[in-house]
């Protein structure tokens, strides 16, 4: 009896080693599951300055346009390259 009771709890303690196979893959997982995350953090957060950086060029944009509303600028006054400047934001009104 005394060894079939021993049997069966040396089966029992055996049975969670055999089921992680004792290589050390369960922390090289856990490692490459965090970096991932860590990765996946990183682009979420280029992803909200990214966000950020649109509203302010929406807004700069909205701001600009409201001033050339307000000046009642001449356009036909202006050179192409006067209007593209304004247009594509490398320019403002003074």
């Amino acid at each position: 009896m005394k060894t079939i009771a021993t049997a069966l709890m040396l089966a029992t303690l055996t049975i969670p080693l055999a089921a992680c196979g004792g290589k050390g893959d369960d922390k090289l997982g856990s490692q490459v599951e965090g970096a991932a995350e860590n990765r996946a953090d990183a682009l979420e957060a280029a992803a909200d300055n990214l966000e950020d950086r649109a509203e302010a060029v929406r807004d700069q944009g909205e701001k600009q346009g409201e001033a050339v509303d307000d000046a009642d600028v001449n356009a036909a006054a202006m050179s192409n390259e006067q209007k593209a400047a304004l247009v594509n934001g490398s320019a403002a009104l003074r």
